[in-house]
């Protein structure tokens, strides 16, 4: 079994001699949801349309489960749901004849699948409501239905969460948990939302002007937010040692460049500094630091002049 279900390698993608994608590089592994984050017109939707076979790359490569080669991805694409801008639904059929209209479409001949993905994304009882009368909620789970009735490994689904008031992300958010842990679906998922996407992905993709910025987990990207008192000092060797004797506390990071981290005592640097200065320690920089999610996005795809 291959590890990874996705992988592109400098993929870019020109319209008009304009690079809407560049050199992407990205792998995708089993049973987790990626968060795909960028601004509107970053590039988030031009990969997944590369991803799915609705646009044609203008170099670099598609690899899904293993294959490569425009034969084999349109085979292993079957394996793929995807809801790509938004729902493709017809407005005046109800949530059942919807299914049925993409079951047919698509050749799928197993009729139960349409009650199964329905009871999954909890509307099985919508009866004969039409579409045109869902909440947008309702509507984004129905294309999330209509996207897993071909039983698929990997979901891409596009800003699915936008535009929705509250208790609609919610139910988005809470489906797509539930279909990663109970399906081992792996999840695509674009939005320019970090705050929410943080809540639901476990890996992140950070892309902007049609190149991926970042890629890390959701351990480091707590690790890089996580709020902490920066210490530079003259000796970072006694800092430790007083740091565990004086201050009792195991709670630090040492960083390549001697600095400290300090993630206990963030809101009594006076005491820290105190206990410094009787011990001895000249203490060039004593600052509180760490990003909101928002800060952190921002720096890192080049600061407040691209928002």
């Amino acid at each position: 079994m291959n590890e990874h279900v996705l992988k592109t390698v400098n993929l870019t993608k020109s319209y008009h001699g304009i690079k809407a994608l560049q050199d992407v590089s990205v792998t995708l592994e089993f049973g987790k949801i990626y968060g795909l984050i960028g601004q509107n017109g970053a590039g988030k939707t031009t990969l997944m349309r590369l991803v799915t076979g609705l646009s044609f790359p203008t170099s670099g490569s598609v690899e899904l489960f293993g294959h490569t080669g425009e034969k084999a991805l349109q085979i292993e694409r079957r394996r793929i749901g995807c809801m790509i801008e938004y729902p493709s639904l017809t407005p005046n059929m109800t949530a059942k004849e919807n299914l049925t209209f993409h079951r047919i479409m698509r050749g799928i001949p197993n009729k139960e699948v349409e009650d199964e993905v329905l009871e999954l994304v909890g509307l099985t009882d919508t009866g004969k409501k039409k579409a045109k009368d869902f909440s947008l909620g309702m509507k984004q789970r129905l294309g999330i239905a209509v996207a897993l009735l071909g039983n698929p490994e990997l979901l891409i689904l596009d800003e699915p969460i936008n535009g929705l008031d509250p208790l609609g992300v919610v139910e988005v958010r809470n489906l797509l948990k539930k279909l990663c842990e109970e399906q081992q679906l792996t999840i695509l998922i674009s939005s320019h939302n970090l705050p929410e996407l943080y809540q639901t992905a476990t890996d992140y993709i950070i892309i902007h002007n049609g190149e991926v910025k970042q890629t890390l987990t959701l351990t480091q990207l707590e690790e890089r937010c996580k709020h902490h008192l920066l210490i530079s000092c003259d000796q970072p060797e006694k800092l430790v040692s007083i740091l565990e004797m004086k201050l009792n506390t195991t709670n630090y990071k040492v960083m390549p460049d001697k600095n400290i981290k300090l993630y206990d005592y963030v809101n009594d640097k006076e005491r820290v500094s105190r206990v410094l200065f009787e011990s001895g320690i000249i203490v060039t920089n004593l600052s509180n630091e760490g990003d909101t999610l928002e800060d952190y996005f921002i720096s890192v795809i080049g600061g407040g002049r691209n928002v």
